[in-house]
C-alpha cells in the first residue's frame, strides 16, 4: 500500500495520485487503516485534496519545488549575528535550502571560518557580505523542477584545484531546468590528485550524491576532460581507480566531453 499510494516522512505522510477520484479512493483506504490501528491524526495539520502544499519545509506541487517563504522570511529578517552560537544556528537553518543555492559553501566560507577553534571573532567586511548574500540568495531562490522519471537526467560537473561543482538537471520545453545544485570542497589528499583523477573525483562524487535519481535511470554526463573514457580504457588501474570504475558501472550513462569554456554553467561552482 505504501509504495503505490503514499510517501512517509517520519511522522508525516502524503497520499497522492494523478486524478481526484483515485486520490479519494487511496485516502479512504489510508483513513480506514488508521481507524483499524487506532492511529489518531492531527486535524489542524491535515490538508485534503490540494494541488500544492508545504512538505518538510518545501512548497511542493506537481512539477516544481520551492522554498517555504514563511521560513525564508524569518531568516531574511535576522540581524547581524555577533556570537558563534548565532552563526551556527543561522548556517544550520540556511543550509537546509542549500540545494537551491549555487556556491552555498563558497559564499558561507567567511562565516564558517569563524567557527574554527581559537579563531578571533571579527565583524569583518567579508563576514557581513557573506551574511547578506546568503539571505538574499534565500529570498531569490530559484524554482527547482520535480524530476521526470521518463526522461534522462543530465549532469554537469566541474573541478578546480580545491572544489567540485555539479548541477543535476533535465530538459523541459527545450530549456535546461535545475533539479539540484551541489558543491564540495576537496580534501587535502584529493587536492593533490592529477587533473585526470580530480575530474574522476568530481564525476564519482556527483553520481554518489545523486544516486537516488540516477541508479535506475539513464543519464548524460558533461565534463571538461575525457577522464571517463581514459579510465574505462585503462588496463592497469590502481585500487582507487578500480573502485571508481566499479561504482560507475552501476549506472547507465553516456559521456559528452566539453571544453572548459563550453561548461560555464558550473565553472563558477568550483571557483
Amino acid at each position: 500500500m505504501i509504495e503505490k499510494t503514499m510517501e512517509v516522512f517520519m511522522d508525516d505522510f502524503l497520499v497522492f495520485k494523478n486524478s481526484f477520484q483515485t486520490c479519494l479512493s487511496h485516502l479512504e483506504r489510508m483513513l480506514k487503516r488508521c481507524e483499524d490501528t487506532n492511529l489518531c491524526l492531527n486535524w489542524e495539520k491535515s490538508h485534503f485534496m490540494v494541488k500544492e502544499g508545504i512538505v518538510l519545509g518545501h512548497k511542493i506541487s506537481k512539477n516544481r519545488i520551492e522554498v517555504d517563504k514563511a521560513k525564508v522570511d524569518v531568516i531574511a529578517k535576522l540581524p547581524y549575528l555577533t556570537t558563534v552560537k548565532g552563526i551556527q544556528s543561522f548556517l544550520s537553518h540556511a543550509s537546509f535550502y542549500r540545494r537551491f543555492i549555487q556556491d552555498f559553501s563558497k559564499i558561507a566560507r567567511p562565516m564558517t571560518r569563524l567557527l574554527k577553534k581559537d579563531t578571533l571573532f571579527l565583524f569583518s567586511k567579508e563576514y557581513v557580505e557573506a551574511f547578506q548574500t546568503l539571505k538574499r540568495k534565500l529570498t531569490e531562490a530559484p524554482i527547482l523542477i520535480a524530476p521526470n522519471w521518463d526522461m534522462p537526467f543530465e549532469l554537469m560537473c566541474n573541478v578546480s584545484d580545491f572544489a567540485i561543482g555539479a548541477v543535476l538537471r533535465q530538459r523541459q520545453e527545450k530549456h535546461f531546468r535545475p533539479i539540484h545544485y551541489v558543491r564540495k570542497t576537496m580534501t587535502e589528499v584529493e587536492s593533490n590528485y592529477t587533473i585526470m583523477e580530480k575530474e574522476m573525483v568530481a564525476v564519482v562524487y556527483t553520481f554518489e550524491k545523486f544516486q537516488s535519481y540516477l541508479i535506475m535511470n539513464k543519464s548524460i554526463v558533461y565534463t571538461d576532460h575525457s577522464a571517463l573514457k581514459y579510465l574505462f580504457a585503462k588496463k592497469d588501474s590502481n585500487a582507487r581507480l578500480l573502485r571508481w570504475v566499479l561504482l560507475l558501472q552501476e549506472f547507465t550513462f553516456k559521456v559528452i566531453d566539453t571544453k572548459g569554456a563550453e561548461n560555464l554553467a558550473v565553472d563558477h561552482l568550483s571557483d
